[in-house]
């Protein structure tokens, strides 16, 4: 089975003088640890804090460097309720919420509140 590609920040990272971390992120990895099995459908890389995204940029293009974005393989799934994004020739979704909604549509993980 093809696997896709999830962009995350790490769990900490140094920014504004002090420690945080990426709510959007955060809202992922707590759902991955619900529901483990979606991890063998993922590669997962972290990405550094500072723009240009290098690994994001690469594959989407500049100005496409939001973390957390999940970019499909070519050979994945799609739901017909998820509005993807295409870009560089990849199929992607830049946010918790989206890339929520596909796990459910294709996992059967539940719906995100309020979508």
């Amino acid at each position: 089975m093809p696997r896709d590609t999830l962009f995350l920040l790490p769990p900490g990272f140094a920014a504004n003088g002090r420690r945080e971390f990426c709510p959007e992120c955060a809202e992922l990895w707590g759902l991955l640890s619900w529901y483990p099995a979606l991890k063998e459908t993922l590669d997962i890389v972290y990405v550094g804090i500072d723009h240009p995204r290098a690994p994001i940029t690469a594959l989407l293009s500049e100005g496409r460097h939001n973390a957390p974005t999940l970019v499909l393989h070519a050979d994945s799934p799609r739901a017909e309720s998820v509005p993807y994004t295409q870009s560089n020739g990849h199929t992607y979704l830049p946010s918790a919420r989206l890339i929520a909604k596909h796990f459910s549509a294709l996992h059967g993980t539940p719906v995100p509140r309020g979508h």
